[in-house]
């Protein structure tokens, strides 16, 4: 099905563009990408969001392992239904499983874009956390257009 082929496309992606910052970049190494705004910054986090729940690598693999099969669950039962929350879904899963092979086989997550806001330092994120960000993005849109259609029908 397409939308394991996009979830795939993340999940690629995510672990190649980790793969170069391990590869090609110290610890705490700060590469300039737009002044003042976007930086490459090599960075590893061994928590959630933020840093939270640092180093509870346990909890992590049964909530993601949840979270998949939710995630898979919903891509069978409604993906058929609607492209948008398919993609959504598609997005949560490589984003899901992209973090999930950090944490398996480095005990940490790899995070790199490093986003100022004014003088706002965004916490450093990774190919995978913008996937699960557009993906809860793109469901929420989808839960929009759908009341919308709903309330249309039952109007008509």
């Amino acid at each position: 099905m397409w939308v394991y082929l996009i979830a795939a496309v993340v999940i690629l992606l995510d672990q190649w563009t980790k793969w170069l910052v391990v590869r090609h970049m110290e610890i705490g190494q700060s590469i300039e990408v737009i002044d003042s705004f976007v930086y490459l910054t090599s960075h590893r986090n061994p928590g959630a969001a933020w840093g939270i729940l640092a180093g509870q690598m346990t909890f992590f693999y049964i909530i993601t392992a949840v979270v998949i099969a939710f995630v898979v669950y919903y891509i069978q039962k409604y993906s058929k239904d609607s492209k948008i929350l398919a993609i959504a879904l598609a997005f949560i899963l490589g984003g899901a499983v992209g973090n999930f092979i950090d944490r398996l086989f480095r005990k940490e997550v790899v995070d790199f874009f490093d986003v100022y806001i004014g003088t706002y330092d965004y916490p450093i994120f990774n190919i995978a956390d913008s996937a699960l960000v557009m993906g809860v993005i793109a469901i929420l849109i989808a839960t929009i257009l759908d009341e919308r259609k709903k309330k249309r029908s039952s109007h008509a």
